[in-house]
Order: C-alpha cells, then structure tokens, then sequence
C-alpha cells in the first residue's frame, strides 16, 4: 500500500471522528429554559468539545508528519495505524458520554471521566508504537539521529505519560482530570521538533 492511500484512508476517518464531536453540542431547545440558561447548564459539552476537537487535530497534524516520513508501508503499520485509528473513533463517544455525566456527581461522573482518559490514553500508546517504528532501520526517509532520539522520545510521550495519571485522579476529581487533559492539547499545539532533529533533516536533504 502507497502513503497517499494510507494517508487518505486514516483522514477520511478523522474527518468523521472531529465532526461527530459537534453532534453532542445540541440544546434541549425552546420550553426547557432560556436560552443562556441552557447555555450555562451545557458547559460541560462545550469544553469537553474543545478539547477533544483540537485533541483530534493535533492528531491529524502529528499523523500527517509522522507518515510524511515513512519510507515503506508495511503490514505492521498498517495495523499499528489501524489500532490508532481504533481510538480516534472512540474519541467522540468518550466525549459525549463524559459531557453527559460530568456535572451529575456520584459515580457516573468518575466513571466517565475515567473512560475519556482511557480512550485518550489508548490513542497516546498508539502513537507511541508508530513512533518505534519509525526507529527501525529503513523504515524512515529521514532517520532520527540515534544521539536524539530519546529526547525526542521524552518529548512525544509527555501526553501519555498525563494521560495515565489522569484516570486515577478521575476516580477523586473528574474535573482537575479533565482540566490535565486539556493541558496536554494546549501543550502540543505549541510543541515543536527539536530544533537539533529540524537541522538534522535539513542536512539530509542538503
């Protein structure tokens, strides 16, 4: 299988992912309060839409980066994409369900807090798998230097790394767990590759 057809497979399916996100955003409509009053009350859904929406970006940039580098597709990734994938689609259940239950306390709000981490948890390791992958010998266009590559490491595991410390700290509070978690997307929006690894390309296409 080519790269294009990998790569336009896995956007058409995080195409659907970040637009079913949007369906949980509906309000009960005229009757059951004013409008703002509705509003406030369905805050959960909105910030628990922004995070997921720009969680699944950032995926999708990572994704784009990630296979631009891919020098053969192979079986492997095919299915260590297909498990990447698993979780994207995910996403947006996870998010419906935690908007659903968080503000109703008890346990169905620590137990749907826990299953977005999980999810998003899921999606981490399975990026992590592509990452050592991409490690092996022949598999990258541009290989990463091995004096950089547990920097590089450190740096693209940190979501997972919170991730997993966000499931625990949904069983004692949902909301400093879901507040962890959308610290992550606003870290990678900003993230860059190392600027070591950035010459480091650059050298190889000079």
């Amino acid at each position: 299988m080519s790269r294009a057809r990998l790569e336009a497979f896995s956007d058409g399916v995080i195409a659907v992912a970040i637009t079913l996100l949007a369906l949980n955003l509906a309000l009960p409509g005229p009757g059951h309060g004013s409008l703002l009053t509705q509003l406030g009350d369905h805050w959960p859904a909105f910030v628990a839409y922004l995070v997921s929406f720009f969680t699944i970006g950032i995926i999708w940039v990572n994704h784009h980066e990630r296979i631009r580098n891919v020098k053969v597709v192979d079986r492997t990734l095919l299915f260590l994409n297909m498990f990447l994938l698993l979780w994207v689609v995910a996403i947006p259940f996870a998010t419906s369900t935690m908007a659903e239950y968080l503000t109703s306390g008890g346990q169905d709000a620590h137990v749907s807090m826990v299953i977005y981490a999980v999810v998003f948890q899921g999606m981490g390791i399975a990026f992590a798998l592509m990452f050592e992958w991409t490690l092996q010998e022949g598999h990258s266009v541009h290989p990463i230097p091995a004096d950089l590559q547990r920097t590089v490491r450190v740096r693209s595991s940190i979501g997972a790394v919170v991730y997993i410390a966000a499931i625990p700290l949904a069983f004692i509070n949902p909301l400093i767990s879901l507040a962890i978690i959308g610290a992550v997307a606003v870290y990678y929006i900003f993230e860059q590759t190392p600027r070591e690894l950035r010459r480091s390309h650059h050298d190889v296409e000079d």
